[in-house]
């Protein structure tokens, strides 16, 4: 019986400590998670809070999509647009400063993209809520880099694909 009190308690001693390792794991993502979003805030111009991410792989390369929740914020749409063409006009120029700012680390697939800028198209497309950059390339080196740039930032924006 004694040695049943010393397992449960055990048990439950780890439990505990689990948790309490998890929650700090967690609040350490939720801090970087807010730094980051906030960052994004200050690059896009736009509350990272009330907008949603897209970061959609496509067999020639793929598509980023950023809507305002608000349809009816014109200026926040229109901020999203005007970004979405700088962001197409800096890729296109093999600049990704901006992802830089964002996540304040290098993001996977730049180096790559930018070393074949020119195998690879950036269209910038309004959509009602916001904008969207299309990224496309015939060139299999250069659709891998975007389609990791793209699974590093649905990862960190914690966004869907589609």
């Amino acid at each position: 019986m004694d040695q049943t009190r010393v397992s449960r308690r055990g048990i439950l001693v780890g439990a505990l400590a689990a948790t309490i390792v998890l929650g700090c794991k967690r609040s350490q993502e939720s801090a970087d998670f807010s730094a980051m979003q906030s960052r994004g805030a200050h690059v896009m111009g736009v509350d990272q809070y009330t907008s949603a991410h897209v970061f959609e792989d496509l067999p020639d390369g793929g598509r980023v999509v950023l809507e305002r929740d608000d349809a009816a914020d014109t200026a926040a749409i229109a901020t999203i647009r005007g970004h979405m063409r700088e962001i197409a006009a800096s890729f296109r120029a093999g600049d990704f400063t901006k992802p830089f700012q964002v996540h304040a680390q290098t993001v996977p697939g730049t180096a790559v993209m930018r070393d074949r800028r020119a195998a690879i198209s950036y269209v910038p497309v309004d959509r009602p809520r916001g904008g969207e950059v299309r990224i496309t390339s015939r060139d299999s080196a250069a659709v891998g880099a975007i389609h990791a740039f793209l699974a590093f930032q649905r990862e960190q924006h914690h966004a869907a694909e589609h």
